[in-house]
């Protein structure tokens, strides 16, 4: 069959339109469990109005200790995430809180309002090492909400008013509202955009992540950092072994011809309660691939849908990631990526009104 007749034989796509999941998983810490009945799942009980709720926590910086993650410190301005993407890992953390990583994960956000004024404070302190903070390395700074709260922006003028540098990564073109205060970083050498790009479709793009930014206007946002000479490089992640992997060499053609200097992958994982969203993702849109899909997926790791060794979970293992590893990178060398990748330098921190610096390193 054809991929025309595939798409045809579909269900309706308006059933689950702007959101990722169509059920809400089980919580492994609740005992507590309300399964919805997908058919009896109307397009009502799908467009719940998402719900803010206040992050209450009395940090916003967040540490790190995985090897394979490249910083040690990050910001998370808000917990969930409305973009619906159905292959984040992330979702499971949403049970940490008490909810569900399907639907729940994206239409029950926490947010972080006072996140500039915690890290002010952080910052502040004489105990603090200058050093490159990631926005935000769980959920994504930029999703729908952070046109209206603006608490990014806000935690980002706090690192430039410190001189404190930033890595961030995104799938959302909202990024480019903030260039001023990332140029401003960037003269110093003190800000990097990292922009996400999964697959050039479109139309798969709208049901993979239902309420990102489009394709072409996240290829323009990086067209536009780079003309403001902030450094940006192209995330491109996650690689799905019997659907997107194909795609790898045009994703890194556009991205360079729009101004990208550097690029990374990972190979899709899909731990914890993700494969269960994951999978009912492709048997609603792909029912054909499905199986293919997840083969792939289990081949690269170890016969499983995820692998939680360091060094071996971010990137696979195995005949097919090893290709997908090679393609990536001779292509990365063909097009000129990663040819000049700067540190990001911690070297000009300061404390505003402070009349002594710290000791930096």
């Amino acid at each position: 069959m054809s991929a025309e007749d595939e798409r045809a034989a579909l269900p309706d796509p308006r059933a689950h339109r702007g959101r990722g999941a169509r059920l809400n998983t089980g919580n492994r810490f609740t005992r507590l469990e309300v399964e919805l009945d997908l058919e009896e799942v109307s397009e009502d009980d799908l467009h719940v109005r998402t719900r803010y709720l206040d992050d209450t926590s009395r940090s916003a910086v967040a540490s790190n200790n995985s090897p394979d993650i490249g910083f040690d410190v990050s910001i998370n301005p808000y917990r969930g995430c409305e973009h619906g993407c159905a292959y984040c890992y992330a979702r499971p953390t949403h049970e940490y809180l008490g909810f569900s990583a399907g639907l729940d994960f994206e239409r029950v956000i926490l947010v972080k309002r006072d996140a500039a004024a915690l890290l002010e404070r952080r910052l502040r302190s004489p105990n603090w090492t200058p050093q490159v903070i990631a926005i935000s390395g769980v959920t994504d700074p930029y999703q729908p909400i952070e046109r209206k709260l603006k608490i990014t922006r806000s935690v980002l003028e706090v690192l430039a008013r410190f001189r404190n540098p930033v890595g961030l990564i995104t799938k959302n073109a909202l990024v480019t509202r903030d260039l001023d205060v990332l140029a401003e970083m960037a003269a110093w050498n003190g800000a990097h955009v990292a922009v996400s790009v999964t697959t050039l479709d479109e139309g798969l793009r709208a049901k993979l992540e239902p309420r990102t930014s489009t394709i072409a206007n996240r290829l323009a946002a990086v067209t536009r950092l780079a003309e403001a000479g902030v450094p940006v490089g192209v995330n491109v992640a996650p690689i799905i072994p019997g659907l997107t992997d194909h795609e790898v060499p045009d994703i890194l053609a556009a991205v360079a011809a729009a101004g990208a200097q550097s690029a990374s992958y990972t190979l899709l994982r899909l731990p914890g309660a993700v494969s269960q969203v994951f999978e009912e993702w492709l048997e609603t849109n792909y029912p054909l691939r499905k199986d293919k899909v997840l083969n792939r997926v289990r081949e690269a790791h170890g016969g499983r849908v995820a692998d939680s060794v360091f060094g071996r979970r971010m990137k696979g293992s195995g005949e097919h990631a090893e290709r997908v590893r090679d393609l990536f990178h001779l292509t990365c060398r063909r097009l000129g990526l990663n040819r000049d990748r700067r540190s990001l330098d911690a070297s000009a921190f300061r404390v505003p009104g402070s009349s002594e610096q710290p000791g930096l390193f």
